[in-house]
């Protein structure tokens, strides 16, 4: 009795061969572009820790970000004219 042949309706097999790819098997094919069009970033273990969500690690940046700006606004004024209170001018 001979074997039914392999219908190819779109199931995975159990198993594939090399053959089955003729462009080739190449781990990391898409790496590149997938690290491109991602922001994902790794964080080392004791700071995911310490961030458990990733709105937990955004709300901890924004107030690292707005810190850096205020103390940059800081730094740009110089100190000039910040002891005198501000005057209006009346008739």
């Amino acid at each position: 009795m001979k074997k039914p042949k392999a219908s190819h309706n779109g199931e995975l097999r159990r198993e594939y061969k090399r053959s089955d790819f003729p462009r080739g098997l190449v781990r990391g094919k898409y790496s590149a572009r997938l690290a491109a069009g991602s922001n994902i970033v790794r964080l080392d273990p004791e700071i995911a820790e310490a961030f458990p969500t990733s709105e937990a690690v955004n709300e901890a940046l924004g107030a690292v970000l707005r810190a850096a700006r205020a103390a940059r606004l800081t730094k740009r004024s110089g100190g000039r004219g910040r002891d005198k209170l501000p005057t209006s001018r009346t008739r």
